[in-house]
């Protein structure tokens, strides 16, 4: 019996503590979805993060502010947050610093339910700009709000891509349009000197250099500039005695022309002689005057071509760069004898060029269309325009099968060498 009356009692206390243990607490209501909006204008991207509006509730919105001309974020300025059309009066809601670069946290507490538009307005230094959100719906309840939300269906799946990840990296996003999408092809081309950009400096006549100027390949030099010094050969390379014999009959000569020039102006002050006797006497003096400096520069230019040559020898012929560019060949020396004709140097116009492409056979057609074109060079990661169209062929490479298309290139700020190979 005490045992039995000992079982009841254990059965009872379990049941007591059965019924004293706590209840297990309710959960706690979700909290709204998220809603966010993605805006541009002309200078800044607005992508904000805020719940539901309702009256007296306060929502945080995060704006995400991106300068358009950078695709970096904000870091300084105020943000203003505004409830404005309905039946209500305009709320304002205001932060003067971004609490993270590019992200403003702005407490927005409306006092008003209803159909509202929602405005952003960025004030920074050099920058203010204004987002239109559109209209939004404040909410009389949170309990309202939550049920309006959970209603509006499931986002469609996508990746997720944070500014702050878009930030850190070289991204820029932009507005969806419609644009015209024009034909295109790719095509081998090459950088030419452009007509009347490359000369070749030639020896005028033979001779010997006896001065060249030390311009190493690549140098540059102006149009008109000197580049080297030709001393032609003697008329009479062999015979020195009838160069000093003519050297000595035309100082003779000179010297009698002389004398007969003052016996001239003596009678002709006497009165015994006209003036015409002494304008002859005058004339054949200056005609003996340059027989003789013929003669001595035919003998100063026998006895410098015999000694090697001197580079201020009279009668040396001044050979000078035809046009300015940089030196792409050089094949001349101090001391060399030369024959007429002989390239000497090749001067190229290296800042203003000529892109020539070499389009298939296949799409001389439509190259009649072109209108422009890029250049894609080994080394340069951006493409760069092609500059002005010169011209199009319209005859056939009978060993390529290829049709010449020309661009005028502007090439003093990138330099590429002349002869350099590319594609359009």
């Amino acid at each position: 019996m005490a045992l039995k009356h000992l079982c009841w009692m254990l059965a009872i206390g379990i049941a007591a503590a059965g019924c004293s243990r706590s209840a297990v607490p309710a959960a706690a209501p979700e909290e709204p979805e998220t809603l966010s909006v993605t805006r541009w204008t002309a200078k800044t991207e607005l992508f904000a993060e805020y719940p539901p509006l309702t009256v007296g509730g306060t929502s945080r919105f995060a704006i995400h502010l991106t300068r358009l001309d950078s695709f970096k974020a904000l870091t300084e300025g105020n943000v203003e947050v505004r409830l404005q059309g309905g039946a209500g009066q305009p709320e304002v809601f205001r932060v003067d610093a971004p609490s993270r670069p590019g992200i403003f946290g702005v407490d927005v507490k409306p006092t008003q339910a209803g159909k509202r538009e929602l405005i952003i307005v960025l004030k920074a230094k050099g920058l203010s700009d204004e987002h239109r959100v559109g209209e939004v719906e404040v909410f009389p309840t949170a309990e309202a709000a939550g049920a309006a939300v959970a209603g509006g269906g499931d986002e469609a799946p996508g990746i997720s891509f944070l500014k702050e990840q878009q930030w850190s990296l070289d991204f820029g996003t932009a507005v969806v349009t419609e644009q015209a999408v024009r034909e295109s092809i790719r095509v081998p081309a090459r950088v030419d000197a452009r007509p009347g950009g490359a000369a070749d400096v030639v020896a005028p006549i033979d001779g010997r250099l006896t001065r060249v100027v030390e311009v190493p390949l690549g140098a540059s030099v102006s149009r008109g500039q000197e580049l080297a010094r030709l001393l032609p050969p003697p008329s009479v390379p062999g015979d020195l005695p009838q160069l000093q014999r003519a050297r000595a009959e035309a100082q003779s000569t000179l010297a009698l022309a002389t004398r007969d020039r003052e016996r001239a102006e003596r009678l002709t002050t006497a009165g015994a002689a006209p003036e015409k006797r002494l304008d002859d006497a005058r004339s054949v003096e200056e005609h003996a005057k340059a027989r003789f400096a013929a003669a001595e520069a035919s003998l100063a230019q026998y006895n410098a071509a015999r000694a090697g040559g001197a580079t201020d020898a009279e009668g040396s012929f001044v050979i000078r760069a035809p046009v300015s560019g940089v030196i792409a060949q050089r094949d001349a020396a101090t001391g060399a004898n030369i024959a007429a004709g002989t390239v000497l140097f090749r001067v190229v116009d290296a800042s203003q060029v000529h892109l020539v492409g070499q389009i298939p056979e296949g799409e001389a057609a439509p190259a009649r269309l072109t209108r422009g074109a890029e250049i894609e060079i080994a080394g340069q990661p951006d493409r760069i325009p092609a500059g002005r169209l010169v011209s199009t062929g319209k005859v056939l490479d009978l060993q390529s099968r290829t049709l010449p298309i020309t661009f005028a290139f502007d090439n003093r700020a990138l330099g590429i060498p002349v002869g350099q190979a590319a594609f359009l």
